[in-house]
């Protein structure tokens, strides 16, 4: 696939066995693929969405990004920092947190020069559509990037993440990562049906129903595969997720993510998130403990990034 791509990750990122973690938990052989560590603006998986989103941005003559997403957004904060990287500037919508938030994700997007615009969540779709108009009519030429970086062109991405996983002389049992937004999941199902390969992609869904997902990601791929011209076709019951560690809600911490992270942390000295990477390590972990998977298999946690929030003011009490 030649698809037109701005360099901005540290690729390919590195796969590390979890030895220690593995004994602990008596299971199977658990590995990382270390999307936190791409690098641009803290790292995480939005940095691949964005090489291929940006170029497209690029060939529009575009010199300015509107996104949107919670307050503490790690796709936000990432595309701040590709902005500034290429000379844009940058307008988020950011959904207001009860009681404010400081510190974290938002430190950082100021730190990038990110224009900040507050909504409520209902209304954010309405206000995200009045900051492109306005800005539009100011002559700024604006690129909107959707919730997370999913279209088909960042679900593109991870396609060729699976291809980078396979040239990396990877062939798991299964992959397993936290899924909201979509654009990754699609990508990695996308990228294993390309392949022939059968490894089971269990998407840890953090915030939506399994049914609703599921169709959402099998949609985006079906996008990606007719961009990408593979000819493939993914069924809504073809895309693995699982629903049932939603808890209290988006972004409420709760023991599942709290004992993850320190887990993670005092095993194998490895930093997740408390929205996102928590979640789904908690889930991988009660998982492993209910012998979803056998020992012996290879799980690969694919660590999506988003470690800023953890000094973010609304998690770092919560997580002590």
């Amino acid at each position: 696939m030649n698809l037109p791509r701005v360099k901005l990750a540290a690729l390919p990122t590195p796969i590390e066995a979890l030895p220690a973690l593995s004994a602990y938990l008596g299971g199977p052989q658990l590995l990382v693929k270390r999307d936190d560590l791409t690098g641009l603006g803290g790292g995480g998986n939005k940095v691949r969405k964005l090489e291929l989103l940006i170029a497209e941005a690029q060939a529009n003559g575009v010199k300015q990004l509107i996104t949107t997403g919670a307050a503490q957004s790690n796709h936000c904060r990432q595309t701040a920092a590709a902005a500034a990287r290429v000379g844009y500037s940058c307008h988020l919508v950011l959904v207001r947190y009860p009681g404010g938030s400081q510190g974290g994700n938002l430190l950082l997007d100021d730190l990038f020069g990110a224009e900040i615009t507050w909504c409520e969540q209902e209304e954010r779709d309405t206000v995200l559509k009045q900051v492109f108009d306005s800005e539009w009519q100011a002559g700024k030429r604006p690129y909107l990037i959707p919730y997370g970086g999913s279209s088909p062109t960042g679900a593109a991405a991870y396609v060729l993440a699976f291809d980078e996983l396979i040239s990396q002389g990877l062939s798991p049992d299964a992959i397993v990562f936290p899924s909201s937004s979509g654009g990754t999941q699609a990508g990695l199902v996308l990228g294993a049906r390309k392949h022939g390969n059968r490894v089971r992609i269990i998407g840890i869904s953090v915030d939506e129903p399994g049914e609703s997902l599921q169709e959402k990601v099998a949609n985006l791929a079906n996008d990606a595969s007719e961009r990408l011209l593979l000819g493939e076709e993914i069924k809504p019951g073809e895309v693995q997720v699982e629903d049932g560690y939603l808890g209290g809600g988006y972004g409420v911490v709760s023991n599942l993510e709290r004992d993850a992270i320190r887990l993670f942390a005092r095993q194998e000295g490895l930093l997740l998130d408390p929205v996102y990477t928590g979640r789904a390590a908690g889930a991988l972990i009660d998982m492993i403990r209910k012998g979803v998977f056998k020992a012996g298999e290879q799980v690969l946690f694919w660590h999506t990034g988003g470690i800023p929030a953890i000094f973010a003011s609304q998690y770092a009490d919560s997580l002590i």
